[in-house]
């Protein structure tokens, strides 16, 4: 009987001990996951709510105090109304001033959705103090700018460039010089690490990596976008703005089914009414775009003027051709027309496939954003725009329709620029550039179309 009380004796202790060592483990696997003392208050929840300015909910004084006796939800809708046309007009003015000021707002904006994104990312991992991180990812910023910028001013100001020793080395060396300084600021990165916040260092390392990836390549994209056709950067842009009002709308009045539960006030007639919205009005301004040279025509440099110009007769992708329809569809055509032909302008056809795909796909970019904010519960990337939050909220699907567009100009649209090519061609040496003169002038000669005159 002693022997067994003994065992039962030396059984519990041995579960008491377990017990401590498992709770001694636990917390020692906490604080192995606490890069520093700053981090115990941080816990694993991240309420950012307080931190983050919101923007849905925010108007000027004058209008908040106007529309003070309006329940909440009409009061944002007059709110969202009123701004939206107000960017709308803000639109259409930088679009009138042309293709220069268009740009100079793309990187503006490119580097508002960049001080967003990053602020988030310092709120988040509560940065005190550590040495040099902020000028980092600016520095970054700026880095990773000079590299896609500078290729499309190679790809499309090659010839021009090329007329001074200084600029024909900055083309020569551009990808050497762009990767010497994103070096220098790796090598900055490292120095910079502190041995209590090694955690945090790395983990802001990536954040800005990736607000790069998402910020400085899309807005690279759309500038590329626009360099084939402001028509190529107003449509697709239109859309986003076409699908998500028109989307909002149909929800605010029909809205009864949710879509989906990272976006709880997404409903199905939004999501849908807003899609057919979307085809129509694509459909719409395209037609009306096609018209004018100044939409269609590439942006190129004209060397007698001094400038980028928008004047050139427009391509038959622009113009109105003939089709012939299919057979099933043959004798309709015939009743309406009298023949099994109809004229279409092609660009429409595109048009119909970006509108289907900022209609469908577009709004996934705004999902992913809601999915990111509630993360970290916030509301808004900010607060800039009364009624609609960040610079980042308006222009969250924007990103992901450019990539679209410039995926869908490669694949189906572009060829090679003579401005590309001339500019391959002075990269050459000038024993390569006479023969390749030669091999063309011979073999324009013998197909006629170039005339030699008599020796």
């Amino acid at each position: 009987m002693a022997d067994l009380r003994k065992r039962v004796n030396n059984k519990a202790t041995d579960v008491d001990t377990e017990t401590e060592n498992e709770g001694f483990n636990q917390d020692s696997d906490a604080n192995l996951d606490l890069d520093s003392e700053d981090d115990k208050s941080l816990g694993n929840k991240v309420d950012l709510s307080n931190t983050i300015p919101s923007g849905t909910d925010k108007a000027p004084e004058l209008l908040d105090a106007t529309l003070s006796s309006l329940p909440p939800r009409w009061r944002n809708w007059v709110i969202r109304g009123i701004f939206t046309w107000i960017m709308i007009f803000g639109f259409a003015l930088v679009i009138y001033a042309g293709p220069l000021a268009l740009m100079l707002v793309v990187l503006a904006v490119q580097v508002k959705c960049f001080a967003e994104i990053i602020n988030i990312g310092y709120a988040v991992y509560k940065i005190h103090g550590l040495p040099w991180f902020r000028s980092l990812s600016w520095y970054f910023l700026i880095t990773s700018n000079y590299f896609f910028y500078g290729e499309s001013l190679v790809d499309y100001f090659g010839v021009v460039d090329n007329r001074t020793e200084f600029l024909r080395a900055l083309v020569k060396y551009h990808r050497f010089i762009s990767f010497s300084l994103y070096i220098g600021g790796f090598v900055w990165f490292v120095l910079s690490l502190v041995k209590r916040y090694y955690m945090k260092q790395f983990s802001l390392f990536a954040w800005t990596h990736v607000a790069l990836l998402i910020v400085v390549t899309q807005s690279y994209l759309i500038i590329r976008n626009i360099f084939q056709g402001l028509i190529w950067f107003i449509v697709p842009v239109s859309m986003i703005v076409c699908n998500d009002v028109m989307a909002y709308m149909f929800g605010f009045f029909f809205g009864r089914t949710p879509l989906i539960k990272l976006s709880p006030k997404k409903t199905w007639e939004g999501f849908i009414g807003g899609g057919f919205a979307t085809v129509i009005f694509g459909l719409l301004i395209s037609y009306v775009l096609c018209q004018y040279p100044f939409f269609v025509c590439p942006i190129e440099f004209n060397e007698e003027l001094g400038r980028m110009t928008l004047d050139c007769e427009p391509s038959p992708l622009f113009r109105p051709q003939e089709y012939t329809v299919p057979a099933s569809l043959a004798p309709v055509v015939r009743m309406v027309t009298g023949k099994n032909t109809v004229m279409i302008i092609p660009f429409l056809l595109h048009s119909l496939s970006m509108s289907v795909f900022s209609s469908v796909i577009g709004p996934f970019g705004g999902f992913f954003a809601s999915g990111f904010k509630r993360a970290f519960k916030i509301k808004d990337f900010g607060d800039i725009i009364p009624g609609h939050g960040g610079i980042m909220d308006r222009f969250d699907c924007q990103y992901l329709m450019a990539t679209f567009v410039n995926v869908y100009i490669s694949s189906f649209i572009r060829t090679d620029s003579p401005q590309k090519l001339l500019q391959q061609i002075y990269s050459l040496k000038p024993e390569l550039q006479l023969e390749l003169f030669t091999a063309l002038r011979d073999s324009l000669t013998t197909r006629g179309i170039l005339q030699l005159p008599a020796p």
